[in-house]
């Protein structure tokens, strides 16, 4: 009972430092700073824990301010890749839209030659069923099929016998 009366005391008395303590520094300190001064000041040693405690809220904000300075730099970067990446991206989208646009002139002459194709096509198409049906009218006008076999015979002779003549 005497050992928690103590311990109830010396926390009364450290609480009531910190208050004090608290109200006295600046905005910046935190409750955590605070205690490991009043323990040295209530215990009665001061080894240099204070002044270290000091120096390293001192050195707080060039810390934070260390901090902010990496992370605006690890922005940066960020946004530096991304810029080149989205400048990367632009220039695929500008090498595609030459290439389709000449995809595209391309198919436009393809479909001329095309139209120009199915153009003679049909021409050649009328052509031999005109040729085809001049021919039955004249295997018709010579006698029928057995004298035109007869004449095509006779015209191979001919050309066969000359063969013959101008190299012999």
């Amino acid at each position: 009972m005497f050992a928690n009366n103590n311990n109830s005391k010396h926390y009364d008395r450290v609480r009531n430092l910190s208050y004090s303590d608290s109200s006295s520094s600046s905005s910046s300190d935190d409750d955590d700073d605070d205690i490991p001064n009043i323990a040295t000041r209530h215990s009665g040693h001061n080894n240099g824990n204070n002044r270290h405690h000091q120096h390293h809220r001192n050195h707080r904000p060039d810390n934070e301010d260390f901090i902010q300075r990496e992370i605006r730099q690890q922005q940066q970067l960020m946004m530096r890749q991304q810029d080149e990446g989205l400048e990367m991206l632009g220039e695929s989208a500008t090498r595609l839209s030459q290439i389709s646009l000449g995809i595209h002139e391309e198919l436009g002459q393809q479909m001329k030659m095309l139209d120009a194709l199915e153009d003679d096509l049909d021409t050649a198409t009328t052509n031999l069923g005109l040729v085809t049906m001049k021919t039955k009218e004249l295997i018709q006008k010579s006698g029928g099929k057995r004298n035109f076999i007869l004449m095509v015979v006779l015209t191979l002779i001919v050309i066969v016998l000359l063969f013959l003549i101008i190299y012999t």
